[in-house]
Formats: structure tokens, sequence, C-alpha cells
């Protein structure tokens, strides 16, 4: 019988036997399960995340409010409507503090005679009309004999403790001592309110 050669393989072939090698050599391995003796705990860790629905926002009521009439050198009072705090950080330490504080008012050309200092202009909230959440909720001033003029920010209401989604609602009571020379007329401000 006559020799017979046998060709070399082809660089294709052989190409194609190198990546192959090398893809087996790279690709990791399935993680494996714990593996735990007979009559023991075996664990697997789990995890998951909670995360925050919103932040911290307060809500109060669309103007112009009326709290009510009255002559010079009287007193008027009158709620303001609902404030609303709304705490949704879902924080360990679910504290806040929200603040008021309030213009002068005016009428006509805003002269001396037709302004109410923000001096005369009172601020009570009284307690919470509603809460949600856990932890102890304060109000600024809880009645009328604790009313504060606005002339600086003062505390309107707070949350000292606790932790998680809350919220707090309260109607406060402006109270306006009326210069005795105060003129008649719609006397316009504002109350302000922020929370942090």
């Amino acid at each position: 019988m006559g020799n017979r050669s046998v060709a070399a393989p082809s660089a294709a072939v052989a190409g194609l036997a190198l990546v192959t090698a090398l893809t087996v050599a790279t690709t990791a391995p399935p993680a494996l399960a714990a593996t735990c003796p007979a009559s023991t705990t075996c664990p697997t860790t789990v995890t998951f995340t909670v995360t925050n629905p919103g932040g911290l926002t307060i809500n109060v009521p669309d103007g112009p409010v009326s709290i009510g009439s009255g002559v010079p050198g009287g007193q008027i009072s009158g709620a303001l409507g609902p404030i609303t705090v709304s705490d949704q950080r879902a924080a360990l330490a679910a504290t806040w503090e929200a603040t008021a504080s309030g213009t002068s008012f005016t009428t006509g050309g805003g002269t001396p005679a037709e302004t109410v200092p923000n001096t005369a202009v009172l601020y009570w909230s009284g307690a919470a009309t509603a809460t949600t959440g856990t932890g102890t909720f304060v109000p600024g001033q809880v009645d009328a004999a604790a009313a504060q003029s606005l002339d600086v920010t003062r505390t309107a209401f707070s949350k000292t403790s606790g932790s998680g989604v809350n919220s707090a609602t309260w109607d406060p009571t402006i109270v306006v001592n009326v210069p005795a020379q105060a003129v008649a007329g719609l006397y316009t401000g504002t109350v302000n309110h922020s929370v942090a």
C-alpha cells in the first residue's frame, strides 16, 4: 500500500479550538448553595429595600381668608383654616418643626393710619385636629392665652419624637388688635408657614 499523508488542520479549525478553550476557562461557575452538615441550621442571607414615599411638605389654605371685622381699638379673631404637615421621609428620627410669621396689614395706600403692624397680629395653633404615625406632636401655642405676635418667626407646631411616615393638622386662630387710629377699609396681609 502506498503512503498516505495527513493534512495539517486548517487555521480556521485551530482558531475555533482556541476560542472554545478560552470560553470554557473564563466562564464563571454558578454560585453554589451553602453546604451544611445534617441537623444544623443552613442560612441564606435575604435582603430587601424600603423606599421613602416622598419628602416633608406643608399644606396651607388658599387665600384670601377673611377672619371677620371689628372697630378701631377692638379685636378681630378668626380661624385661618387647616394647616397640614405631611412627613413622607420614612425616617428613623422623624422630627420636624413648622413655623409661622406674618406681614403687616394695609388698606388703601398703606399710610401709617392705613396699616396694622404685625406686632398687633397674633397667632395660636391650638391642639392638633388630626395626626397620623407615632411620636410626640406639640402645639406651638396651646390656647389663646399663649398667642404670639407674628412680627418674628414663631413655632407653629412640631414633632419631637417618633419614626416613620407621619402627619399633623391644626387650625390656627389669628387675632388682630386693631389700633385705635386705624381707618376703615379692607386690610390685606399674609401669614406665612414653613416646615423643616
